[in-house]
Formats: C-alpha cells, structure tokens, sequence
C-alpha cells in the first residue's frame, strides 16, 4: 500500500514546493512587504480558536513577523491570507471542495486557489475541476469566480493561473499563454548560468 501511496504525495509536495518557491522568489524580486509561506494554522475566531484551516500554500500582506508560527487573525499585525492555494490530494478531496472554501471565507481571505490535479473531486458537488478560483468582493461576498481547466485570472497577483505539465502542475505566468512563467529562484540562476556560458563561448 505504501507503494501506492507515496507517489501521490511526493507529487502533491512537489506541486506545493513549486509553487512556494514561485511566490518567495517574486516576493524578492519586487521587494514587496509580504510573506510566503506552507502549512500555517489560519485562525480567525478568538473564542474557538481550534477552528481553522491549514492552506497548502499562502501569501500574506503585509509581511508576518518571522517567528510567526499560527496566523490568528484577531492578533496586532496579523492579517488574513491576500491569497490561499489548496492542491488536491486523495485524502482531501472533500475538505478542499466543500469545508475550504467555507473556512477560507470565514478567515478573511482575498483570494483561493483550489488545484486538483487529478480531478480527486468526482461525485463531490461541484467537481471535479482542475481549477477553481474563489474571490472576495469589494462588497465582502467571497465566491467562486473560475471552475476548469485554466488558464484564469488572479487578481491578488496581476498574473495568470496556467496549466502545465500535462496537467500535472500549476504555474503562475505574466500571459495568458503562459509563454512568461514566473520562475523559482533556482530557475533564475539557471537562466543567468546559461546566459553566462553562451557570453563567454561568444568571446571564445
């Protein structure tokens, strides 16, 4: 059985570490007071502070202090998510379909992503869907605003939500054809590896 199940979810942390990594290093490139992060305690009840949410992965603006380890959001400096991504697994396919978008509404959060993959959301009510985008209102309703297969707009980025892969990751592009992909740190340093390497076989 193990074998079974250790594939999905060394893909479902590499689907998360992508996408943190994709948000840390845009967060360094335009300098922006914000913090990106995995797994945080989001709470935003102070009398029944159990009640929460865990996102995947998570954007918060203004930056949070570093030895910030929960998010409760009725604490000095605290703030709720600008954005939220949930990636779908076996075993959360239920709570990311129906209990999260609930919970996240609750919390104050601006903007969710809901990524599934595998479409795990069959027989759910409203799945499966490979993407889900749920945002709030300028009135405060928070709703979905996208369900399918990208690409889509994110309006807590300014960017575009696509596809890739095969379907099997979601990446962050400044185009609607994800031809400018928002690149990890790693990737970066790649690019300005080759760049250097193709400089210095031109001098040669």
């Amino acid at each position: 059985e193990d074998g079974v199940t250790m594939p999905e979810s060394l893909d479902h942390q590499r689907c998360c570490k992508l996408l943190l990594d994709i948000l840390l290093a845009w967060v360094a490139r335009t300098g922006r007071d914000a913090t990106a992060g995995a797994n945080i305690a989001l709470r935003w009840d102070e009398e029944h502070p159990k009640v929460g949410v865990d996102p995947d992965v998570y954007l918060v603006e203004p930056a949070l202090a570093r030895d910030t380890r929960s998010l409760r959001t009725w604490e000095p400096g605290q703030h709720a998510p600008r954005l939220a991504i949930e990636v779908v697994s076996r075993d959360t396919a239920r709570k990311d379909y129906i209990d999260g978008p609930a919970k996240f509404a609750a919390s104050g959060t601006s903007e969710l992503w809901v990524f599934d993959p595998e479409r795990r959301g069959r027989g759910l009510p409203g799945g499966p869907w490979k993407l889900q985008v749920w945002r709030r209102s300028e009135e405060g309703a928070f709703r979905q605003v996208y369900a399918g297969d990208g690409p889509t707009y994110s309006e807590a980025l300014g960017a575009w939500l696509v596809i890739t892969d095969g379907g099997t990751r979601l990446r962050i592009a400044d185009d609607e054809a994800g031809e400018r992909l928002w690149p990890t740190a790693e990737e970066m340093a790649d690019e300005a590896r080759l760049r250097a390497d193709a400089a210095e076989a031109e001098l040669a």
